[in-house]
C-alpha cells in the first residue's frame, strides 16, 4: 500500500469536497477534548494510507446516500493527533499502516478512543486477522473486496450500537460495584450498638450528602463497658470518597476497641490520632470528633472535643440548650505538636437527653444567599420541636435543615446524628 497525501473531507449525498474545495470539517467543539462530536450526522475516522482504498470507502458512502462526516488519517501518528482533537463515533482501521502493523495499531486506537466503535478493514486473504482484531476489542471487521454500500453502512451502524451497549454495560457494572463498596463502607460506618442493659435509648441517623455516589467519612458508635458505663462518639473525616470513608470506619473500630480495652481521656484521643496518622491517605486529611462517657447512676457525663461542634442537651424542664465544652485540635491537624484534649464534666438533666451531630447538619444554606444554618439556627429549630419524642425530634431536625437548604440543592455534606436518652434500667 502507498503512503498518499493527507485527504480530509466530508462525504454527503451527491457531493464530495476534495482538496481543491474548502474543507467543511466538523462543527466547532463545545465540550472538553475527548468528547464525541455534537452532531446528528454520524462521524467516522478512516485510517487508511492507500488512496485507492480510501476512494473506495468514499464511493461506498456516496452510493449509500447517507450523510456521513468522514475524516481520514494516513498513519498511526496522525491518528493519535486526530483523536486528541475529535472523537468519532466509529473508526475504520486498516491494519497495515506505515508506522504500525496488525494488532499494534488496533491497541493504540483503543487506548486513545475507548468510547469509539472500531471496524477493522482487511484484505481478501486476511479474514483471520479480522477475527483476531474482534477478539482483541474491535466491534467488527470488513473485507475490502466484498463491500457493498448498504452492507457497509449497516456494519458501521451496528458497530456503533454494539459499542454503546458495551459502554452502558460497563457503566452499569461499575455502578453495581460502587454500590456494593458503599454498602460495605456503610455497614462499617453505621454500627450495631454494643450494650449490656437497656438503660440508654438510642436514635441514630446517617444521611449521605446530595447526589453523592460515594460516602463521606462521618461515623458514630456507642458501647457500654461491663460496669454499665455508656460511651459514645460522633466524628467526621475531612473530604469525601472511598479513602475517607474507609478511614472513618477505621477510626470507629479503633475507638470501640480502645474503649473496650479501658482507654479513656487524653490517652484515648492520643491513640486515635496515632491511628489516623498511620492510615490516612495524605497529610491534609484530619478528623474531628466528640466523645462522651457516663457512668451508671452518675448525674454527669465526661465530654471530650477534638475540633468538633458542640452538642445539644434536652431537658423536660428547661428545654434545649447548646453545650460547647473546651476542646483541643482536630486529630491529625497538628501532628508535630503535643495536643491536649481536656475532659469536661457536664451535668445531664434528670430524664434528659443529649444529641451529637456532624457539621453536615448545620452547614447547609438557609436560602438562595450565603447564610448557613449554623449551630444557633439548629438550636432554634430544636427549641421549636423540643416536646417531640427522640425519633421524631431527630428526623424533624434533619428534614427541616434539608428543606431550608432546598433552594441550594439540599444538604451538600453527610449528616450523622446520635441521640442518647437515659432511663432507669429494668
Amino acid at each position: 500500500m502507498g503512503t498518499g497525501p493527507d485527504i480530509r473531507h466530508e462525504v454527503s449525498r451527491g457531493r464530495t469536497t476534495g482538496p481543491a474545495d474548502p474543507v467543511p470539517g466538523p462543527r466547532p467543539r463545545t465540550g472538553p477534548p475527548g468528547t464525541p462530536w455534537n452532531s446528528e450526522t454520524p462521524s467516522v475516522l478512516l485510517i487508511e494510507d492507500d488512496d485507492g482504498d480510501a476512494l473506495l470507502v468514499e464511493e461506498l458512502v456516496l452510493d449509500s446516500g447517507v450523510p456521513l462526516k468522514l475524516r481520514r488519517a494516513t498513519s498511526l501518528a496522525e491518528t493519535v493527533r486526530e483523536l486528541s482533537i475529535h472523537v468519532p463515533q466509529c473508526v475504520l482501521l486498516d491494519l497495515h499502516l506505515p508506522d504500525a502493523q496488525g494488532l499494534e495499531a488496533l491497541r493504540t486506537v483503543l487506548d486513545h478512543t475507548p468510547e469509539s466503535a472500531v471496524v477493522v478493514l482487511t484484505g481478501l486473504a486476511e479474514e483471520q486477522a479480522g477475527l483476531a482484531a474482534v477478539a482483541a476489542g474491535a466491534q467488527d471487521y470488513l473485507i475490502k473486496g466484498r463491500l457493498e454500500a448498504d452492507f457497509f453502512l449497516r456494519a458501521i451502524r451496528y458497530a456503533v450500537q454494539r459499542k454503546q451497549t458495551e459502554l452502558a454495560a460497563a457503566a452499569l457494572q461499575a455502578g453495581r460495584l460502587r454500590a456494593q463498596e458503599n454498602a460495605r463502607l456503610e455497614r462499617g460506618l453505621l454500627p450495631t450498638p454494643l450494650l449490656v442493659d437497656d438503660s440508654v435509648a438510642i436514635c441514630a441517623r446517617y444521611q449521605p450528602g446530595r447526589a453523592q455516589t460515594l460516602l463521606g467519612g462521618d461515623f458514630y458508635d456507642i458501647v457500654q463497658t461491663p460496669d454499665g458505663t455508656t460511651h459514645a462518639v460522633v466524628g467526621d473525616v475531612s473530604g469525601h470518597g472511598p479513602d475517607e470513608a474507609a478511614l472513618g470506619v477505621c477510626l470507629r473500630v479503633a475507638w470501640r476497641s480502645f474503649v473496650l480495652a479501658g482507654a479513656q481521656g487524653q490517652r484515648l484521643l492520643g491513640l486515635l490520632e496515632r491511628i489516623l496518622l498511620a492510615e490516612r491517605s495524605g497529610p491534609e486529611i484530619f478528623a474531628t470528633l466528640t466523645t462522651l462517657s457516663r457512668t451508671a447512676g452518675d448525674p454527669h457525663m465526661e465530654v471530650q472535643r477534638a475540633g468538633h461542634l458542640g452538642l445539644l442537651l434536652r431537658s423536660p424542664d428547661t428545654g434545649v440548650r447548646l453545650e460547647e465544652v473546651p476542646g483541643g485540635p482536630a486529630l491529625g491537624l497538628l501532628p508535630d505538636h503535643p495536643a491536649h484534649w481536656p475532659v469536661t464534666r457536664v451535668p445531664v438533666p434528670e430524664n434528659g437527653a443529649v444529641m451529637l451531630f456532624t457539621d453536615g447538619l448545620v452547614e447547609g444554606r438557609t436560602g438562595v444567599g450565603s447564610e448557613r444554618l449554623g449551630e444557633e439556627g439548629l438550636l432554634a429549630l430544636a427549641r421549636l420541636h423540643a416536646d417531640r419524642p427522640a425519633h421524631a425530634f431527630v428526623d424533624t431536625l434533619i428534614h427541616s435543615a434539608q428543606e431550608l437548604a432546598a433552594a441550594d440543592g439540599g444538604l451538600a455534606d453527610d449528616v450523622a446524628v446520635l441521640h442518647l436518652e437515659w432511663k432507669r434500667p429494668t
